[in-house]
């Protein structure tokens, strides 16, 4: 019998499941490896180790015949040769030392054109800015380029000997019609790269030898965020809400990402904010106590902490404000804040954030009835009562709660035949457990609280230029 496998290329490791023809899991696997940051706002690894670790999960789940889908980090910059050798470590998501190059890219094309064909502006950690660093930094590498691969794309490529990536996680890299679903010409032209370095970019279920999506599109498959209606909510270290699109919309600024799903034909729209669950976990390490202590303690204080607010933009923040240079603050202390003042108002201003992302979408257009909660915080019952006041939305929480794995593998389904579709495999497989409504007596407090935390950011701005 086939099983079916997803393997997510994470920044901390390789998670893989196994899954049975209707979905349930059979086994799990996890391989991590080390992140290297050779310079400040560096962020780098060696391919080999996810060709390794993918190595390893896949062994632990057994052997068989299976059918295997790749999710995997996005807009990361993997380099060949023509031997199909690696030439540099890959330059990462996260990697933050492309301000310049970003600048250039939208100077050649023009912020307008540029958010038009590829439905992003430029920012730091996409792929093209660092095909230009390295153009600019370490020439001797860029003569050499003849393949740029996405990093789960070259874990396919040493799996199965197949050069190839998707439509969803291609939309990553800024050279990429998110419109058309294909790699721009106007793009690559102006700045100055060559198409054939590219691999051929196809639907997601139909990538040969192996389907695959980035992993945010592979996630919110994953929670059953194939159609518009319900949001993937990830209250991660970051965190995101994503809504599948009925068509391409962009933001007019680019405040949130606008890419193409995983759904063949489909789009989805995502508000991205770097210091989510990110936050509580600085938060654990200032002040101590357990995670369990800290949310019991929350719970005693009121919803609006009496006027305390928190911004979470402890790294920068990417949605609203692409600032990488806000910082985040308490806002309203008091005698009277405790401890447990301090966590609830951390977990409001990640709420306040989220909602940042979700009025964005509501902005092109989505109209969503329900979210689908996943991520560490997720697993929080208070949080998840204020994120669904703050949003004033129903929350759920997904049974599996390995979104990216669980969609890579539902992929793999399909393109094995056992699913006549990505909407047929979500409809059979993903189910939910639980079902969060928002508090009727936090209403009034949230929205004040909300247009306070609106206010801070523009009045705490220019502080931060000193």
């Amino acid at each position: 019998m086939t099983s079916l496998v997803g393997l997510d290329i994470g920044t901390t490791g390789v998670k893989a499941l196994a899954l049975s023809a209707d979905g349930v899991v059979t086994g799990r696997a996890e391989q991590e490896y080390p992140l290297s940051t050779p310079r400040p706002g560096w962020a780098e690894q060696d391919p080999e180790d996810w060709v390794r670790a993918a190595g390893v999960a896949l062994a632990q789940l057994g052997g068989g015949e299976r059918s295997v889908g790749l999710s995997g980090q996005m807009h990361g910059l993997v380099v060949l040769d023509s031997e199909q050798r690696v030439l540099r470590p890959a330059i990462l998501w996260n990697d933050q030392r492309t301000a310049a190059e970003c600048a250039e890219i939208e100077e050649r094309i023009g912020l307008g054109r540029l958010i038009e064909l590829t439905g992003n502006r430029a920012l730091p950690g996409f792929t093209a800015p660092k095909l230009l660093w390295l153009r600019r930094h370490e020439p001797e590498v860029y003569a050499r380029i003849e393949h740029v691969l996405l990093p789960k794309d070259y874990v396919r490529l040493r799996l199965t000997g197949e050069r190839a990536t998707d439509a969803a996680d291609a939309s990553g890299t800024l050279l990429f019609d998110v419109s058309r679903r294909r790699w721009s010409e106007e793009v690559l032209e102006a700045l100055e790269l060559s198409d054939a370095w590219l691999p051929p970019a196809y639907e997601s279920p139909d990538v040969p030898a192996a389907p695959g999506a980035g992993d945010q599109a592979a996630a919110a498959l994953g929670v059953g965020v194939d159609r518009p209606g319900a949001l993937s909510l990830v209250l991660g270290t970051s965190g995101v809400v994503f809504a599948a699109l009925p068509s391409f919309a962009a933001d007019p600024q680019a405040r949130v990402h606008a890419f193409c799903h995983a759904v063949p034909g489909g789009w989805h729209a995502m508000g991205v904010m770097l210091s989510a669950a990110g936050s509580l976990r600085w938060l654990r390490d200032a002040v101590g106590g357990t995670y369990g202590e800290l949310i019991a303690e929350a719970e005693r204080s009121p919803p609006g902490v009496e006027g305390l607010t928190f911004l979470p933009y402890l790294q920068g923040e990417r949605t609203p404000h692409a600032d990488p240079n806000a910082r985040g603050a308490f806002v309203g202390l008091t005698l009277r804040h405790d401890r447990g003042a301090l966590v609830r108002a951390v977990l409001e201003g990640v709420a306040y954030g989220l909602r940042d992302s979700l009025e964005l979408l509501r902005g092109l257009g989505v109209e969503a009835d329900v979210g689908r909660a996943s991520g560490g915080g997720a697993r929080s019952d208070l949080w998840l009562r204020i994120v669904a006041s703050v949003l004033d939305l129903p929350l759920e929480r997904p049974v599996v709660e390995e979104g990216s794995a669980y969609g890579a593998a539902l992929l793999a389904g399909v393109a094995a035949g056992s699913f006549a579709d990505v909407h047929e495999a979500v409809e059979a497989c993903v189910r939910t457990t639980g079902r969060i409504e928002p508090e009727p007596s936090w209403r009034e407090a949230y929205e004040a609280g909300y247009a306070h935390f609106r206010a801070l950011y523009p009045a705490l701005r220019p502080l931060e230029d000193r």
